[in-house]
């Protein structure tokens, strides 16, 4: 069958996953795995990706969202990080601007801080020359008069001065899912909601993956087109997959995989929290990205986005549940404690979060580093089974980690007498889905042609703006549903805008419940929670209808989108 990255298509694509060998198979659908599915198809490895929730949504749906260099670690002279880091965030930026926008950080210096004007400077030249920043994103410094400029809310008192510097901000989420969309273009075959629950050896070596579909008796097809949905396979279906190589790149679980593997030995995950707190800019207008210091030493962020400001994040250690990490009243007073700090004129109380986010860093422990300290370096564990795991890093680095996992199979495959050569990787300047708009440069551009198509479409500018930031060189395929989808929308009560979006999300971004479409494809219960609110019930009437899903189902998937709505505003009790 065509490989497609459909909803509709998902047993379909689980089936066919069994009838072939692949040459490489990766568990764990974050922007790690995708990443390196996307380096390995594109090197002409036959490659199957497959995950146990939705993509990206573990800990890269709840990151800072920030393609970052890393600043903070040159305080832990951490500078190999620093470089590596700090060098991919252009290639990330210029392969996807549409998810991707360069974003000027503040970093204001107070008598007594951390920072002083002497050591901010030189630390801010040491990060122009180790991440090879142009000229144009150069470090600048100002005196306290320009600081306040830039930015009127910041505390005065001892104020020193300001450093002023590029990183990027990013759609952590959807920059994963452009990456998974531009591997399976190439010809991967991914599947979200399969969890693996066996490993397959043969002679003590690995040689297959058994995977549970965990969306068990749910439609085949969907009325893409006009056609009913189908219920088929029984619950708890089973797949065996097969491949010359797997790799373990499931974050905060790879230690699980490899306890499964019996190979956890020798270094380790140490899993730390982290959380962000969202404010509708009425209640907190900030005009300027900040990043300061707190009273404990630790570094925070304070970001405007999409007419909202969002602030994190905590550093704490964590054993709880990995795959619903939750706030806690200590987590969301810690962070409101940093902003009033920085921002004393706002007065900011719990009433004021509108939304929050919490996320894991799977990082390998260092023994007696407090979590702040703990390294965000990657490395690769290699077996006696064969298994690969992937450890650490970080968001920014996830091209270069994955070119570095798949050189590494390259080289195991041709000692094990594979004669075709793996060739070098090639992402380093290949767009990934909806990044072929001509690069930075041609972005706005792209953006006012497609505002103007939009709004003779019957869109708003707003709308279509939109559209168009969000799904790049893909717009066109959801301006083409607009006039299919016109009067269904209407029928519904829906904007045809959203419809087109949620169809979108189902037949090319294997969006199958309404918390993958909230969350993951569109950021709404994050920076537009209302308008999660105000079209969960419509959009799971739909996706009911499309998918053909029992009572039971509505209920359930249902119920599982409030609660998050629910979670994001309140903490888990004590």
């Amino acid at each position: 069958m065509t490989n497609t990255f459909s909803g509709f298509k998902r047993k379909e694509m689980l089936a066919a996953m069994t009838v072939q060998k692949f040459d490489v198979i990766v568990i764990g659908g974050g922007i790690t795995g995708a990443g390196i599915a996307l380096d390995a198809q594109s090197r002409g490895l036959k490659t199957a990706l497959i995950e146990m929730q939705d993509f990206a949504s573990g800990t890269s749906s709840r990151s800072t969202k920030l393609v970052h260099g890393g600043l903070r670690y040159l305080k832990q002279l951490d500078v190999k990080v620093v470089a590596e880091v700090g060098k991919e965030r252009a290639i990330v930026y210029e392969n996807g601007p549409h998810v991707t926008t360069p974003e000027w950080m503040l970093l204001p210096f107070y008598k007594g801080g951390t920072f002083g004007k002497f050591s901010t400077s030189l630390g801010l030249r040491v990060y122009d020359f180790l991440a090879g920043v142009k000229r144009s994103e150069r470090r600048k410094m100002f005196n306290p008069a320009g600081t306040l400029k830039l930015e009127p809310l910041l505390k005065r008192n001892d104020l020193r001065g300001g450093g002023y510097y590029v990183e990027y901000r990013t759609d952590d989420a959807r920059l994963t899912i452009e990456v998974m969309k531009k591997a399976v273009e190439l010809g991967a075959m991914a599947v979200n909601y399969a969890k693996v629950e066996e490993l397959v050896m043969k002679d003590g070596k690995l040689v297959g993956v058994k995977v549970v579909d965990q969306l068990a008796g749910e439609a085949v097809h969907g009325k893409a087109a006009g056609r009913d949905g189908q219920n088929q396979d029984q619950p708890g279906s089973s797949y065996t997959l097969y491949a010359s190589k797997i790799v373990n790149a499931t974050g905060p679980w790879v230690d699980t995989l490899r306890e499964m593997d019996r190979s956890k030995q020798g270094k380790t995950l140490h899993l730390t929290k982290g959380v962000h707190l969202v404010f509708d800019q009425s209640r907190f207008p900030l005009r300027q990205a900040i990043y300061f210091d707190t009273p404990d030493g630790r570094m925070v962020f304070a970001i405007p986005r999409d007419g909202k400001t969002y602030v994190g994040t905590t550093d704490t250690n964590y054993k709880g549940d990995m795959a619903n990490p939750r706030i806690t009243a200590e987590d969301r007073a810690y962070v409101l404690r940093a902003a009033n700090g920085m921002f004393p004129s706002l007065g900011l109380t719990e009433a004021d979060v509108e939304s929050s986010w919490t996320g894991l860093r799977p990082l390998i422990h260092q023994e007696g580093k407090d979590p702040s300290e703990i390294s965000r370096r990657d490395e690769i564990f290699v077996s006696d089974s064969g298994l690969i795991s992937m450890a650490g890093g970080k968001l920014t680095g996830y091209r270069k980690m994955a070119e570095t996992v798949v050189d590494k199979i390259a080289a195991m495959l041709a000692a094990e007498g594979r004669t075709a050569a793996v060739p070098p990787s090639r992402t380093r300047t290949l767009p990934i889905s909806g990044g072929d708009v001509g690069g930075s440069a041609k972005l706005q551009p792209f953006v006012q042609a497609k505002v103007s198509q939009g709004v003779a479409l019957g869109l708003t500018a707003k709308e279509a703006a939109q559209l168009a930031h969000r799904y790049g060189s893909n717009v066109d395929a959801v301006y083409a549903l607009l006039a299919q989808l016109g009067d269904e929308a209407a029928r519904r009560g829906m904007p045809a805008a959203v419809l087109a979006s949620l169809v979108y999300a189902i037949e090319h971004e294997m969006a199958v419940k309404p918390a993958d479409f909230f969350i993951r494809r569109t950021g709404a219960l994050f920076f537009d929670i209302a308008w999660a609110r105000q079209w969960k019930a419509p959009a799971a009437a739909f996706l009911a209808e499309r998918f053909g899903w029992s009572e039971a189902q509505v209920k359930a998937y249902s119920a599982e989108l409030d609660r998050l709505l629910e979670e994001a505003v309140h903490p888990l009790e004590a």
